[in-house]
C-alpha cells in the first residue's frame, strides 16, 4: 500500500533550498526542514541512510524545481535533528545516520500503551517480536528498524528505568 506524501509549501519555494543568513529566518527554516525530514522518514518507514543518499533522495532534492540542498546545509539540518534527540550519527565522519522519527522515550511510551491495550503486561518480548510481529504491524514500529542491537538497548532501556511505570518489558537485543 503506497501512501503519497504531501510536501509542505516551503518545498515548492526555491529559497527553501538555501539556508538563510538571518538568524530568525534560519531557525524557522531549520524547524521546517526538521519537520519535513521526520514526516518523510516516518511515512516511508526509513530509519537510516547516508548523507549522500539523503542528498539524492526527493527529501533534499526537488527535481521539479531543479534545486538541491547542499551537503553542508544537510549536515546542519541533521545536526539540528541530533540536538532534538531525533538523530544519531552512525560513524565518526558523520556520513551515515539513524533517524528516529520518534524519540526513544516516545517509542517506550507507545510500546507501553500497546502492551496495556493488548493485555500483555508482565510479558517478555524480543526486539524481533516488537518490530516484526503481526500484533504490532499497525503500531508504526518500523520492521527494518535499522537500529544496531547495542543501540536498541541504549535507547530503549533508559526510558524504562526512568519511567514511572514498572519495568515490564525486557528487550533481548543481543
Amino acid at each position: 500500500m503506497a501512501m503519497s506524501f504531501e510536501w509542505p509549501w516551503q518545498y515548492r519555494f526555491p529559497p527553501f533550498f538555501t539556508l538563510q543568513p538571518n538568524v530568525d529566518t534560519r531557525q524557522k527554516q531549520l524547524a521546517a526542514w526538521c519537520s519535513l525530514v521526520l514526516s518523510f522518514c516516518r511515512l516511508h518507514k526509513q530509519s537510516s541512510m547516508t548523507v549522500m543518499e539523503a542528498q539524492e533522495s526527493p527529501l533534499f532534492n526537488n527535481v521539479k524545481l531543479q534545486r538541491k540542498l547542499p551537503v553542508e546545509s544537510i549536515q546542519i539540518v541533521l545536526e539540528e535533528l541530533r540536538k532534538k534527540g531525533n538523530l544519531e550519527w552512525l560513524d565518526k565522519n558523520k556520513s551515515s545516520f539513524l533517524i528516529m522519527w520518534r524519540r526513544p522515550e516516545e517509542w517506550g511510551k507507545l510500546i507501553y500503551q500497546w502492551v496495556s491495550r493488548s493485555g500483555q503486561n508482565n510479558s517478555v518480548f524480543t526486539l524481533y517480536e516488537l518490530t516484526n510481529g503481526e500484533d504490532t504491524e499497525d503500531e508504526g514500529v518500523p520492521s527494518k528498524c535499522g537500529w544496531r542491537m547495542q543501540q536498541c538497548r541504549w535507547h530503549v532501556n533508559p526510558w524504562l528505568w526512568k519511567s514511572q511505570f514498572p519495568v515490564w518489558l525486557s528487550l533481548q537485543c543481543t
